[in-house]
């Protein structure tokens, strides 16, 4: 189990309410970029094409897209960016990994470090907390879109790990090499997901109280709002009284 659906349950809850689509396409386009350095075919690319999906999932302009393919592969110019990997600890020692993407290190390494200590935390050495996550596929079906128990026996047929289920979504698991044919197999069986990406998962989790997830959110939030950050994970679950909890906030 990943322990990882909670923080979703939060996270598609606040989804919901989240207008700050300039932000978030600015991003979607950075990985867009930083993906197309690889070559600009997404048939070729499966990072690319997960990028391009997440995009268009966003509503994101199809000019727009192209645009970031053409600035990746050297058609259009762009400024010089690098993915940068920032590690910490949150209250209680939770673990904390943070994926940037930066045209300048020494700005965001700065302003990433004041986030982890004005939230309690502090800013670690790399591979401090890499060696607790593995990376693998993460799939988000919203709960009324299907039942747990055809939703595992689709997925599970189609080589996912796990499934697990919370109040408003199934999250299904599985090995990073496997992401598209589980998403294909499931939108295939007429269940559209809400999202299909890459994500780090914890091998062990943190289980947190109502007082110290106020404060690890408070952390993760602040640093989701960066305009670097990519993507934050993290080796933290909650119990569903706490989700209900929070999620009245």
């Amino acid at each position: 189990m990943s322990g990882h659906s909670k923080w979703s349950t939060i996270k598609h809850k606040k989804a919901a309410l989240d207008k700050k689509r300039g932000k978030a396409w600015s991003k979607l386009s950075r990985a867009i970029i930083m993906a197309a350095k690889a070559g600009g075919n997404p048939a070729d690319n499966p990072t690319l094409r997960l990028a391009i999906d997440k995009a268009k999932a966003d509503n994101m302009p199809k000019d727009t897209i192209e645009k970031a393919i053409k600035k990746g592969t050297g058609e259009l110019q762009s400024a010089s960016y690098e993915d940068v990997l920032y590690e910490g600890y949150g209250t209680g020692g939770v673990a904390v990994m943070c994926k940037a993407v930066t045209d300048n290190r020494n700005r965001t390494s700065a302003e990433i470090k004041k986030i982890f200590e004005r939230a309690g935390g502090n800013l670690g050495a790399p591979n401090c907390v890499a060696f607790q996550f593995k990376q693998k596929g993460v799939i988000v079906v919203a709960k009324d879109k299907a039942d747990e128990d055809r939703i595992m026996e689709v997925a599970i047929e189609a080589g996912a790990e796990d499934v697990e289920s919370s109040e408003h979504i199934h999250e299904i698991i599985c090995a990073a090499d496997a992401l598209e044919d589980v998403r294909k197999a499931i939108t295939d069986a007429g269940i559209e997901p809400e999202s299909a990406d890459l994500s780090m998962v914890a091998d062990n989790i943190i289980s947190l109280d109502l007082v110290r997830a106020r404060k690890v959110m408070r952390l993760i939030d602040a640093l989701d709002e960066h305009d670097d950050v990519e993507a934050v994970y993290s080796n933290s679950t909650i119990p569903d009284d706490v989700v209900a909890q929070l999620a009245k906030e």
